[in-house]
């Protein structure tokens, strides 16, 4: 009888202890699971969830908020995972935060980590969606490896079979390596160029220095440049200068046909040495010429003193002084 209710007794000590522990374990579980405090649902759209399982756990800035609570195919390429968070958290999560999978260390489980955009946005509200980042996953980036060893093992031996056609001295490449009289040939090559670079420098120098050494100020060419009306004038005295070039051709002409037929003593010479009507007409013909020739006289004088052309005319005399000081 005593040892029946000793028995008793610890049996119904470990069933209290049971319990109790259970309860425990329960409200550990239950905490961990956000099903005792106020929570509300958020939902986030991923492309790939491998590693994640329900009751995982949500970080937002390093700091656990809440829980896993659903993973819904919403299509092929689709998934929407449902996050339960603590509700003093509300307040401080906004709308334009984003979420990504990430793992809890090295070899830990995965866990949704939220991080807060920098922008300025209103709070979020239970229910919403946020944006999603989808990083590259550990079978991708084992392919692009595997892609990129391939590419390197034929960059390689394509470096290989360049490096060994250059050895051979095959190509322009080789020949350059190889050939030393071709080697010569360019460096005298360059050498030359090198000579005419810098002779092409000096003859621009000294073309720099003759420009620089005329007087504009003083020049006809200041005057051309400078003065529409002048450069109008020039034009126009160039134009009558061509005219009476022809002119004098052709009075040129005239004189050798005039000078032969004296010298043959036809003609008109016969009738110069008869008539002297003709005599005077001649006569007064070379007065009439000496006339014009002072009045050109005149118009060139005055053209020295007209001040479009007086810096050209006293450059004139002064290089005329300065050719007279170099004779002595």
């Amino acid at each position: 009888m005593k040892q029946s209710s000793t028995q008793k007794f610890y049996l119904g000590l470990f069933i209290v202890i049971s319990t109790i522990a259970l309860i425990i374990a329960l409200y550990f579980i239950g905490n961990r699971q956000n099903l005792f405090g106020k929570t509300f649902k958020i939902n986030a759209v991923f492309n790939n969830v491998n590693g994640l399982q329900l009751g995982n756990n949500v970080r937002y800035s390093g700091i656990n908020v809440g829980t896993v609570k659903g993973m819904n195919m919403v299509n092929d390429t689709t998934i929407c995972v449902e996050m339960i968070i603590e509700d003093k958290f509300l307040s401080h999560i906004k709308k334009n935060a984003v979420a990504a999978i990430g793992s809890d260390g090295l070899v830990g489980s995965m866990v949704i980590n939220i991080v807060p955009n920098s922008e300025i946005s209103s709070a979020l509200t239970p229910g919403d969606t946020i944006k999603s980042f989808s990083k590259i996953s550990t079978n991708d980036m084992l392919e692009t490896l595997n892609t990129t060893n391939q590419n390197a093992a034929l960059l390689t031996s394509d470096l290989l079979k360049i490096t060994s056609a250059i050895n051979q001295g095959k190509g322009t490449l080789g020949m350059l390596i190889k050939d030393p009289e071709l080697a010569t040939n360019l460096k005298q090559t360059v050498f030359n160029l090198k000579i005419a670079s810098a002779d092409a420098s000096t003859t621009i120098k000294d073309l720099k220095n003759i420009v620089s050494a005329i007087n504009y100020d003083e020049s006809l060419a200041s005057v051309i440049l400078s003065d529409s009306i002048s450069a109008n004038k020039m034009k126009t005295i160039l134009t009558n200068l061509k005219k009476s070039s022809k002119q004098i051709n052709t009075l040129t002409e005239n004189l050798n046909e005039l000078i032969l037929n004296f010298k043959e003593a036809k003609g008109t010479v016969n009738y110069m040495v008869n008539d002297t009507s003709l005599v005077k007409t001649i006569d007064t013909t070379i007065k009439n010429i000496e006339q014009s020739s002072v009045k050109l006289n005149e118009d060139l004088e005055a053209l020295q003193h007209n001040f479009l052309f007086r810096g050209y005319f006293k450059k004139l005399e002064r290089e005329k002084i300065k050719e007279a000081k170099k004779r002595e």
